[in-house]
């Protein structure tokens, strides 16, 4: 997914991070020859490195993640984790699962990542909270559905974040009528107009809406 920061710009805040690990390197390299363009659902070395700092910096224990694509979000949140620390993540491709789960298997953090195969909203379901973070990034015609499902799961000092909603500025575009872009306009308005949380949306790649719960 492009970002909404000129590409330049993006380019060297890139080149000023730390470098992803090998193995996502590894492990990015693959998605890109495995899957073409749908490589660009990969979040990559800037964004994996964000998610990376928000789960050092929260003190995350327990994290549910919505939309594993090929593992690259997973292993980059597990790498903060303490050792006790657990990561839920939910996938619904079997190609993607079988790329992530290879991928985990040979990481250094195996056995702080748990993927769930299936719909997601039925995992969550199935699933005992409190999680302290929670990371969407699935389909988005699902994320006003995946936002009250996990919202009861939240601890009351935890995190949600929703990846995607600039969705490569198309929120803004009134000729864009999509389904997925209206989806998107539809949980930013809706989350912004929610008094239950306090929201932030943030101009990192392609748009990360930061979430907590209110009082």
């Amino acid at each position: 997914m492009a970002g909404v920061i000129e590409p330049s710009i993006e380019a060297y805040a890139e080149s000023h991070t730390t470098p992803p690990a090998a193995h996502l390197q590894h492990l990015a390299e693959e998605t890109k020859a495995e899957l073409g363009a749908l490589s660009g659902m990969m979040v990559g070395a800037l964004e994996g490195r964000f998610l990376e700092m928000m789960v050092f910096a929260s003190r995350a224990r327990r994290i549910l993640e919505i939309g594993t694509f090929t593992g690259y979000s997973s292993l980059s949140m597990a790498a903060a984790l303490p050792p006790d620390g657990l990561i839920v993540t939910c996938e619904v491709s079997e190609r993607h699962a079988d790329i992530a789960r290879r991928h985990i298997a040979a990481s250094p953090h195996a056995d702080r990542i748990e993927l769930r195969f299936g719909p997601a909203l039925e995992s969550i379901a199935r699933l005992e909270g409190p999680f302290d973070l929670v990371f969407i990034d699935a389909d988005k015609r699902n994320y006003l559905n995946y936002f009250e499902a996990v919202l009861p799961k939240l601890t009351d000092s935890g995190l949600i974040m929703a990846d995607n909603t600039l969705w490569s500025g198309r929120v803004i575009d009134q000729s864009d009528q999509s389904e997925d872009t209206a989806a998107i306009r539809q949980f930013n308005e809706r989350v912004a107009a929610d008094p239950r949380v306090v929201c932030v949306q943030l101009t990192v790649r392609d748009g990360v809406t930061l979430i907590r719960k209110a009082g």
